[in-house]
């Protein structure tokens, strides 16, 4: 029963299929709209935010973990010092979504039958920075400092042995804040994945509160009235970042290699990989070609393609299914939007394109330093 169990975990761990089910469940656990949100009904998904959810939730997880712990292949990389903030991560990832949810399905319910947010305080109550504030932020203070030294203490440094030019580890992998923009190195160039990308993270990020028109949900939580921005967030938090973190410390292996939590990490796995370029796909594998030498002429294909996603595909929106959207936000606030939003999903096309094509760029211009 626990074998079964361990291979239907490394089946269902292939990132293709992984992230599928989380690119799936994303908007049914976060329901942007009102059809996903009579389905997210129907499942009893909104179940999860109670306190039974909750513990549930919980106890799974603290389940899942025990299972790894035991098993001699994942207890190996679970129990590694340098892991260990991941599990924590886990944990705290969840029960604060669970907070925020569980209050704004709490206040949701409270707008609907005309009472004030939980959150709601009367204007003349007022709490003062010192002593109120000052001195929960000092409790928490000297109780994260306590679990800190307390951890230092239990836990052994992941120091390795000094760096030698000729053994170099395998895999060798980043800190793990940052195995996010090492997996994003597997689908862009360097460039792109370490410098244009966390750029646009920390723009987007700072940007938010200038393109929100909403304003409803200012000052406590609430779902209903976020909905859309809430899904967006979440997906591009959870399945584009923190999932590529988990991916980078548990699924990738020996010579940078998918294995399941459960599998030997043989370091002998031979996986037959062939990046091909948008370029090669069309001159030589559909026309039988070879590439021509004019650079333009070569990659007119994917310039084309990346043209039309970036510059067409905004405009053609603001017409059709999203015209409301930009009548609402105006054209500055739209445009933002669409930048930020298409550069944000082109890191999930280029995943499915690299694990299903092979296709490494659509414009590949080595001559110049120059790939997309």
């Amino acid at each position: 029963m626990l074998a079964t169990f361990k291979s239907i975990v490394d089946y269902l761990s292939s990132p293709t299929i992984s992230f599928t089910i989380l690119t799936v469940l994303t908007p049914l656990v976060f329901p942007p709209t009102d059809w996903f949100d009579k389905i997210n009904r129907k499942l009893g998904i909104h179940l999860l935010w109670t306190k039974a959810g909750c513990a549930i939730g919980m106890i799974l997880i603290t389940i899942f973990f025990i299972i790894g712990v035991l098993d001699k292949n994942f207890s190996i990389i679970l129990l590694k010092a340098d892991n260990f903030p991941i599990v924590l991560m886990v944990y705290s990832m969840f029960f604060y979504i669970w907070l925020g949810m569980h209050k704004a399905y709490i206040n949701d319910e409270r707008l609907e039958n005309g009472l004030k947010p939980s959150e709601y305080n009367d204007p003349d109550d007022k709490v003062l920075v010192w002593p109120d504030l000052v001195y929960i932020e000092f409790i928490a203070l000297i109780l994260f400092t306590v679990f800190l030294v307390v951890w230092s203490i239990l836990v052994a440094a992941p120091l390795e042995e000094p760096a030698n030019p000729a053994a170099t580890p395998n895999p060798s992998k980043a800190p793990w804040y940052f195995l996010g923009l090492q997996e994003m190195l597997v689908y862009y160039d360097p460039w792109i994945a370490g410098i244009v990308l966390p750029i646009f993270i920390i723009l987007g990020l700072c940007a938010i509160p200038y393109m929100d028109i909403n304003k409803k949900g200012d000052g406590y939580y609430s779902f209903k009235e976020r909905r859309v921005g809430i899904f967006i967030f979440m997906y591009g938090w959870l399945v584009l970042w923190l999932f590529l973190i988990v991916l980078g410390t548990f699924f990738r292996g020996p010579n940078w290699n998918f294995y399941g939590p459960f599998e030997y990490w043989d370091s002998h796995k031979v996986v037959a990989l062939s990046s091909v370029s948008l370029s090669e796909y069309f001159w030589v594998k559909f026309l039988g070609k070879g590439l021509p030498d004019n650079i333009l002429i070569r990659e007119f294909l994917g310039l084309g393609v990346v043209g039309f996603y970036l510059f067409v595909l905004p405009v053609l929106l603001a017409k059709t299914w999203l015209k409301d959207m930009f009548k609402a936000y105006g054209p500055i606030r739209y445009v933002s939007l669409m930048v930020f939003g298409l550069v944000m999903f082109s890191l999930p096309i280029k995943m499915y394109l690299r694990w299903m094509f092979n296709l490494s760029y659509f414009v590949s211009i080595p001559e110049w330093f120059f790939n997309i």
